[in-house]
Order: C-alpha cells, then structure tokens, then sequence
C-alpha cells in the first residue's frame, strides 16, 4: 500500500493484522517496551521486523532499531528511513541515504477522528478546504488524511533538524488526485545548499486505512 506511494529506490515492507507480531526482538529492543501494555509491544515489533527485512532487501545485515530523541528511530549508518504502525498495520521504508535526503511515512485507520481532535491539528484555511473536499468526494475521511500527512511530514523534518515541528506549522493542501504539498510555515531545512520551503508527497486509501508519505530529494 505504501510501496505505491514511494519512488523505486525505497524498500518498503508492510504487515497485516498480527503478521510477525511474535518476531524476537532484539536485547536492546526489548529494553524500551519491557514495562508496555501488550499491544505497545506487539506493534513495536511488527514495525521492527518489517525494517529488518527491508534492511535484508538493501542488503545491509539485520540489526537493532533503538529509539532517540523524542523517539525518532536511529537507523543503521547510510540508511534513512520511516517506519508506522495502526491497529492491525505495520510498516518500513527504507533508503539509502545517498539516494534520498529523508523520508516520512504514515497508516492511519479510516475513519473520522475523534470529536475535538481537528481544531488542535488543522488550521483554519486548511479547515476550509477540507470542508471542499469532503463534498466533491465524501468517500473520505479528509480529516484523518490531513492528520496522517501531517505526521509524515513531521517523520520527513525532524531528521534534518532534530526539531520539533507543530501541527500549526505545516500548512498542507490536499488534492483528489492522490498527491499533497505541505508548505512550512516556520524556516525549513538545508538540503543541497538550499533551503527547503515544503514538502511534497502522495496518498491513497484502501483495505480501511489511509497512507501518506513523502520522498524528499537531495535537490
């Protein structure tokens, strides 16, 4: 699902339902969710084995997958990457970092989100186009699209600046057609001597999720 979304330099891996839910972790792993509810655990390791196997694919050997600052993960040296997990979902992409300047990916449930959420995720103008968009197409649930790009967006900015970045701060136009711009509102990063404005990237919808990700280029 997200592999469509990516250019062909990216290795995705995904997993349905409880698919390697029971794979070993690694000690060091295990470490970070030994105090987590059951269903924190299972997820961690869903998305864990999926970036082994991409690993496997770009023929870089398995290995730990540890988190850092504000939980981002550190991946093995020469690799970027994203990895996003919802109930019943998991996934990794991965590149090699000589090939893309960062990646973001995100899986969200389909469905509304909850009462209230909206106005601490969306601004106004966004608001209003989503207002647009649900009537050319009430089939989906623009709401949580502009919440899972928003996430992509953040998973795409934090390994270029070790930031964070505010919901308030990206300002994303969605389009029917599959793709999203997200203008940054705050200065962004420095890519290839230059200074990075917005983000783009694509969506799709299906077997009750929606995905979002972004590829962002060297120039």
């Amino acid at each position: 699902m997200i592999e469509e979304l990516l250019p062909d330099a990216v290795v995705t891996v995904e997993a349905y339902g409880h698919e390697d839910a029971d794979t070993p972790l690694y000690p060091e792993e295990a470490a970070l969710v030994a105090r987590a509810v059951a269903k924190r655990r299972r997820e961690f390791a869903v998305v864990r084995s999926c970036a082994r196997r991409a690993m496997e694919k770009l023929g870089v050997p398995p290995q730990p997958v540890l988190s850092g600052e504000r939980g981002a993960p550190r991946w093995p040296a020469g690799l970027a990457g994203s990895m996003t997990h919802c109930d019943g979902f998991g996934a990794a992409a991965l590149v090699r970092a000589t090939d893309l300047a960062s990646l973001g990916i995100d899986a969200e449930v389909h469905g509304p989100l909850p009462d209230g959420v909206l106005a601490s995720v969306a601004l106004p103008a966004e608001e209003v186009r989503l207002r647009r968009l649900a009537a050319e197409r009430p089939d989906i649930h623009w709401d949580r699209l502009l919440f899972s790009a928003k996430e992509s967006v953040y998973k795409t900015w934090f390994p270029l600046t070790g930031k964070w970045l505010d919901f308030m701060e990206a300002d994303i136009e969605l389009n029917p057609g599959g793709t999203f711009r997200a203008a940054l509102l705050v200065p962004g990063p420095w890519v290839g001597g230059r200074r990075v404005g917005h983000f783009d990237g694509r969506w799709t919808a299906g077997r009750g999720l929606v995905a979002t990700a972004i590829a962002l280029p060297h120039t």
